[in-house]
């Protein structure tokens, strides 16, 4: 039966051509486009689900435009309670005010209060609170219209409050200036001369740290980054100093860690046999107490050394040219910040240290205990080896008696044996005929049992 050309080209129902892939266009090859991606964009892509998140967290911190004269008045808040205690607090605000609550997932939003705004943001461990609205007169009045007072709902305990006033430059612009200490008061030009900025890092008798800022022509964008500016030096510098407490309260632990040490490696030198494990022991509870304290710790410096990055790239950013007289920001805050910073660091290098030597302290005690456990071991093995020694001395003594009683009961046998034969050989008597059997019977019995005793050696030799 012959079959057609297109018969032999055809491949069965259900299974595919090897060669047709060959023929394929590189058009073939592009994959199918996926009907449920969402599609956006001028080219209609499928678009990435974490874009969005991405694309938008440039313009996560939008600055304010502020034109002076204006005040801003900042609260820090840690959030003790958890986020949801946050958003409920921003929740009630929003509804006394006619405005809709943000979502739970917002780390923005702004409220409308009046003349001014409340501006709220979340961070990693805190929420913040900034509220821009008309600035009084006179130097040092109490602010107004502000949502801060008595029925203000805190979402956690104040940890930083900063008031900034921000004022045109004017001749008589000193009068501005004191309100501050003289003391510590830090003035400087920014943002290319067209702004002075002052502080005394104190807190006024509202809690709150005064920072003045004298406007000589800055566009309201600009004005608004540099407030931003100074408000982040202010509430990361305090953030950080919360690992301070922290180093001051271990650093006495440390030391009476470092001198437990510093015993029990004296006590290594001159330890007795089998006295490893109890000094283990100190030294285990002792890394124990280390390591609780460290685990305590670890993210507060962290978070601190973090925060202190954050107020150091500020302090760049904000670019100042000194005013004789004054210090500056940075040389300010460096003779304050810096040490503090430098003490959490070390308290941090000194739990590592520590903790490696009390590592390598255990260590060696582990290798003592092991180096006794081989000496005990083999000195167990010597006295199984000197067991077995004698097991096979008493052995072979008793393979000796064994066959001179086996002998013996078989002579014995064989005595009564010849008793009973009638026709014995001519000229021999009875004790005659046992007295040469005894020879031939104990030969005889001491070839069985060797037989016996390496046929067992063979198949102990063979299992191993």
């Amino acid at each position: 039966m012959t079959t057609t050309d297109s018969e032999k080209v055809s491949p069965p129902a259900g299974k595919p051509n090897k060669g047709t892939d060959a023929g394929k266009t590189d058009a073939d090859r592009l994959p199918a486009r996926p009907g449920h991606a969402q599609r956006a964009g001028a080219f209609g892509f499928p678009v990435h689900p974490q874009r969005s998140a991405a694309t938008g967290e440039v313009h996560a911190r939008p600055a304010p435009s502020i034109t002076a004269p204006r005040a801003l008045l900042k609260l820090c808040f840690i959030t003790d309670g958890g986020a949801s205690v946050d958003q409920a607090v921003l929740a009630e605000l929003s509804r006394q005010h006619g405005v809709a609550p943000p979502a739970e997932t917002a780390r923005h939003h702004r409220i409308r209060t009046g003349p001014g705004s409340l501006w709220w943001e979340r961070h990693t461990e805190a929420s913040t609170y900034l509220w821009e609205g008309p600035l009084p007169e006179a130097a040092g009045e109490t602010l107004t219209g502000h949502p801060f007072g008595d029925a203000f709902p805190a979402p956690g305990s104040l940890i930083a409050g900063v008031r900034i006033d921000i004022r045109p430059h004017g001749d008589g612009y000193e009068k501005w200036l004191q309100a501050f200490d003289r003391q510590t008061l830090c003035l400087s030009q920014t943002e290319g001369g067209r702004a002075i900025v002052a502080t005394d890092f104190r807190q006024d008798q509202d809690g709150l740290t005064r920072i003045l800022i004298l406007d000589k022509g800055m566009t309201p964008q600009r004005t608004g980054s540099l407030a931003q500016r100074l408000f982040d030096i202010e509430i990361y510098r305090t953030m950080a100093m919360l690992g301070l407490p922290v180093a001051q309260s271990l650093s006495p632990r440390m030391r009476k860690a470092e001198d437990r040490l510093a015993e029990l490696t004296h006590r290594m030198r001159e330890i007795e046999p089998g006295g490893a494990e109890v000094l283990l022991d100190e030294i285990i509870g002792l890394a124990g107490q280390l390591e609780a304290d460290a685990a305590s710790s670890l993210y507060r410096f962290g978070a601190s050394r973090a925060y202190d990055e954050i107020v150091s790239d500020r302090l760049s950013a904000l670019d100042e040219d000194s005013v004789p007289g004054y210090d500056t920001w940075r040389s300010f805050l460096e003779r304050r910040l810096a040490p503090a910073m430098r003490t959490c660091r070390a308290v941090e290098e000194r739990q590592a240290n520590l903790s490696r030597k009390l590592a390598r302290a255990a260590n060696l005690l582990r290798t003592r205990i092991d180096v006794e456990v081989e000496k005990q071991n083999r000195d167990l093995l010597e006295s199984m080896d000197r067991r077995a020694k004698l097991q096979l001395r008493l052995q072979q003594t008793v393979e000796g008696l064994s066959v001179a009683a086996v002998s013996y009961y078989i002579v014995g046998l064989f005595a009564y044996a010849i008793k009973g034969v009638p026709g014995r050989l001519p000229g021999l008597s009875t004790d005659a005929l046992t007295a040469l059997f005894v020879p031939v019977t104990i030969l005889s019995i001491w070839w069985i049992v060797r037989r016996i005793r390496q046929r067992h050696l063979g198949r102990d030799k063979t299992a191993d």
